[in-house]
Formats: C-alpha cells, structure tokens, sequence
C-alpha cells in the first residue's frame, strides 16, 4: 500500500463498509470513528445501554487486525487491573511484570463512569504516553494503540463524571443514538447476533495502520488553517458563557481530525471545512460551561456561539 491519500483511501472505505455490516444506519458515526483512529486518537461513546457501542469497537479492531481486549468496568475494579502488577517468581526469585487488560493495539474500555476515579486515572498514562508504569518500570504499550471508552449517560444509577483531564484526552465524543425505524427493522429481519461480528474480514494490517497514521500526521496545512483553529480555541477561552475552553491538546486533535478528514477526502492538504465538519464531536466534550449560562442548552451551542465571529480564512 502506497502511502499517499488516493492509495489508502480504498482502504478506509473498505474499513467503513465492513463496520456497516454490523452498525446499520449510522454512517456518520462510522466515519467519524474511523477519522480518529487514522488521526492516533481516543473515542469516546456516550450513549445509552444496548445501541452498539461494544459492537463498534469490536468491528474496527476486527477489519483492522488489531489486538482488543475488553474490560468491564465495574466499582470493584482495581487500577492493577488495567496495568498489570509485578509478582516475585519463585523459582527464579526475580520480580516478573504480568501485563494487564489495557496492554493490546485497541483496548475497550466499557462502562468506564462506574469504576472509581482511581482506576479512571490509571487509564491517563497509557492514552497520553502509550506505555503503563508499574512499581517504577515503564513498559511500553504496542503500536498502534486505541483506546475507544463507553459510558451510560450522566444521572444513571452507579456512574461518575469523567475528570476534565481525561476528557481531555479522548480525541473526540460520539453518540450512536437509538436507530431510526426503518435501520432497527433491517436489524430485527437480519437477527443481529455476535456472530456476524465473526463475518468482518480484516482489511489492513495493525502495521499498515500504523503507516497510515505516520501520513495523516504529515498532512500539510496552510499556516492561516493553524491560526483558525487557534482563533477557534481563543474564543472558547474569552466566552461568557464558557468557564474552561479548548486546550492546547484539544487544539491539536481539532488540527489531527482535520488533516484525517483531508485523507477520507483523497486530499494531501487541509480546508477550512474540513475543521468545520470535525469540531463539534472534537471540542464540545472539553468545555465546561459557566454557572450562569442558563440559555445554553448544551456544549455543542456554546461552541457554536463562541465560533460564530471568527473569521474563516480564504486559500
């Protein structure tokens, strides 16, 4: 596979399609999932209980021949868990490192609002660093790595807000949303079980992945393309109805997501449309908005009307 847009463009699009045969009627988050994974970023799904979310994450590592492996995260579950922990081997006598659940190229991390904050924060290292340390032993995690959460919305029984600092670190937010009827009446006649999880076929290997995320990253972008989405992340910060706005890291997934939605596109060069399509699902879950913004109804409106005087620049 050459390593240019218009060659691996058929590929992302045979990724897509072979999600789609399990995920039906949801094509924009598909492609938006996709968008963060050749970006090397976190996803986030916040939805509801039963609408595929485990389902998705499944199927990506499948057509992308990733290692996963899935975690249930519940109020019992230990940090150690996710990272491993050291054990003296007794016939040689030497501590030895047992690896944990997060250790894999796409790590599901299910329900993660119903585990403590300590063992959410164990997770910080890995997504950032791509490695977990452990009795002061950093190891390494393998390339590429992914680590694609679920939680249950906020006010379900048993969860807790995710810290800002881990928000922070999840490349975007995506809701899957019940199916509209016509979508949830394919699904009942095909009798969706696991078992066509199986029928996925892989498309690339965790190695061709990995060259494609190298060259989404060295998609080139105009200098006044950077200065929009810095102006963007300005007017997040110097917003009324806004108490903490876009981060600088929150700024380079917005730059990353822009230059992978370039790639879908078959171009080696960034738009400004293509910031304006990803912005939403990448910045809104970063913001917190203030106490007195009674007229905003969620993030996503904030965002809007904190963006709405900056200027699109002309290429």
């Amino acid at each position: 596979m050459e390593n240019t847009p218009a060659h691996v463009l058929p590929a992302v699009r045979e990724i897509i399609n072979e999600v789609k045969k399990v995920i039906v009627g949801k094509d924009e988050v598909i492609i938006k999932a996709i968008l963060a994974i050749i970006a090397g970023g976190h996803i986030l799904l916040e939805d509801m209980p039963g609408v595929g979310k485990t389902t998705l994450a499944v199927a990506f590592s499948r057509a992308m021949s990733l290692e996963c492996r899935r975690m249930q995260f519940t109020a019992d579950v230990m940090p150690s868990d996710v990272t491993g922990f050291t054990a003296m081997n007794r016939s040689t006598g030497a501590f030895e490192y047992h690896s944990g659940a997060a250790v894999c190229n796409l790590f599901l991390a299910d329900e993660i609002n119903r585990t403590s904050s300590r063992t959410q924060s164990a997770l910080l290292e890995a997504m950032e660093e791509h490695a977990v340390t452990v009795d002061g032993v950093t190891h390494r995690l393998p390339e590429p790595y992914i680590v694609i959460a679920t939680q249950n919305p906020v006010g379900s029984a048993g969860t807790q807000l995710l810290p800002e600092s881990q928000l922070d670190r999840f490349m975007i937010r995506l809701s899957i949303g019940y199916p509209d009827p016509a979508s949830e009446a394919q699904i009942l006649k095909n009798k969706r079980s696991a078992a066509e999880i199986s029928d996925i076929r892989p498309v690339i290997t965790a190695a061709e992945l990995l060259s494609i995320q190298k060259m989404t990253a060295d998609v080139y972008a105009d200098d006044r393309v950077y200065r929009y989405i810095a102006d963007i992340a300005a007017a997040t910060r110097s917003s009324s109805e806004i108490e903490l706005g876009i981060s600088t890291r929150g700024a380079i997934a917005i730059s990353a997501m822009a230059k992978a939605t370039a790639v879908l596109k078959g171009r080696d060069y960034v738009i400004p449309d293509d910031v304006d399509y990803i912005l939403p699902s990448t910045a809104a879950h970063r913001l917190v908005l203030s106490s007195h913004s009674k007229n905003i109804s969620d993030a996503e409106a904030a965002l809007k009307n904190a963006v709405s005087s900056v200027r699109v620049p002309k290429l």
